[in-house]
């Protein structure tokens, strides 16, 4: 069975700015600013360019093949089984990941420590039935979150931009200390994706999908633009570099204290829009790779009233409410940052692949895009290296199990 196509250009848009101006925006700046220092703007333009030449790939082969798992199916289809299957294994195991972080993030910001746990498997079963039920409603709440979250932004980067201005930076940055914040920018608003791979429930996903991959990681580019700029006038980048929480520390370097809960606020919505999207996201992922049995065949079903992949997501909730009570994994996911980095290479060696009317644009492109990823991947220090070959080793000896003994 297949899933029903809901979703309006405008939900599209609205799914992939949610998975991008997620927690990222309150947190990337600060590490970003220590590896860049007053350069810390010619990172975001980097990371910009790398994150445009992936998302046109992403678009170009989102058009030809408008069906659930985004990489997993383009990688499939154009390059060979294996191939998708690294893409897949990757997104799913490095996503179910960042769901328990985003889970803890948003239970840092709006309870107090001991209740932080409990409250973040509240946030993802919540989350996850809202998802159950179907994804006009997933694209709903997204639409709500993000208006609040926009909202909020809105009242930092005023504050930033009329503030004082912030001292002058003493260093200055290497062109190593620039890409290493790109690499911290890029996978802050890496989320475009998210589109992709719900291709299968977008309405006129040949005309659809590649403008609202466009236009949300357009609008998610300029928001990051706007609040870094305001960071770095307001705070200084020695100062940011230093900052805990940036945008809270913004508010109170200009004056605006009564701000302060606000951004407390926004920073939790903008966790839970994360967790929403992600949840939809591997969701579909793990439909596709279950259809072809990369994932076990139950987790392919979809439900006959709401046409989700209910299984598939109920799945996700319980593995992800086991790590959320067992493990932190807020400072230790750099695996995931590894694997969004693999996604990207072979959606760009997909897409290279394309001729003829399925080509949308030049090839330079996913050429630039196929080397930024593997430029940016260089950046990482070695232990987030080191875990994403070991999760990938794991993946790939599954799959040689299984094949070997089916």
């Amino acid at each position: 069975m297949e899933l029903a196509r809901r979703l309006g250009p405008a939900d599209a848009v609205v799914i992939g700015l949610g998975s991008m101006i997620g927690a990222g925006v309150f947190a990337a700046f600060a590490p970003a600013a220590r590896a860049a220092g007053s350069l810390l703007l010619a990172g975001l333009t980097v990371a910009a360019v790398v994150a445009y030449c992936n998302a046109t790939a992403s678009a170009q082969l989102a058009a030809q093949y408008p069906t659930s798992g985004g990489t997993y199916v383009y990688g499939r289809e154009r390059l060979g089984e294996w191939w998708g299957y690294v893409a897949g294994w990757g997104f799913v195991v490095g996503k179910t990941a960042s769901c328990a972080a985003m889970a803890l993030t948003f239970a840092a910001y709006a309870v107090p420590a001991p209740w932080q746990r409990p409250a973040a498997v509240v946030a993802v079963l919540a989350l996850a039935a809202v998802n159950y039920r179907g994804v006009t409603r997933t694209a709903r709440l997204a639409m709500i979150i993000v208006v609040a979250v926009l909202a909020v932004l809105a009242v930092v980067a005023t504050a930033g931009l009329l503030g004082p201005p912030g001292p002058a930076a003493s260093r200055g940055a290497s062109p190593y200390g620039v890409l290493q914040s790109a690499g911290l920018l890029f996978f802050a608003f890496a989320g475009y994706a998210r589109i992709a791979t719900m291709g299968e429930e977008v309405r006129e996903p040949q005309r659809t999908i590649p403008r609202a991959i466009l236009t949300a990681l357009a609008l998610a580019v300029g928001v990051y633009a706007v609040i870094g700029v305001a960071l770095l006038h307001v705070l200084g980048p020695e100062k940011l570099a230093a900052s805990v929480a940036p945008l809270a520390d913004a508010v109170h370097a200009a004056g605006w204290n009564w701000a302060a809960p606000l951004v407390r606020v926004g920073a939790a919505l903008a966790s839970l829009g994360a967790l929403l999207a992600l949840i939809a996201g591997i969701g579909r992922t793990a439909l596709a790779m279950a259809r072809h049995d990369d994932l076990p065949r139950w987790l392919s079903a979809v439900h006959p009233r709401y046409a989700v992949p209910h299984r598939a997501e109920i799945a996700l909730a319980v593995v992800v409410c086991a790590l959320v009570l067992t493990v932190d994994l807020r400072g230790a996911i750099g695996f995931s940052s590894f694997g969004v980095l693999v996604y990207y290479l072979i959606a760009n060696l997909a897409a290279w692949t394309q001729t003829g009317a399925d080509r949308r644009y030049p090839r330079i492109l996913q050429a630039l895009g196929a080397l930024g990823c593997v430029v940016l991947v260089a950046t990482l220090p070695w232990p987030a290296v080191v875990g994403g070959l070991a999760v990938f080793g794991v993946g790939l000896l599954y799959r040689a199990l299984r094949l070997r003994l089916a």
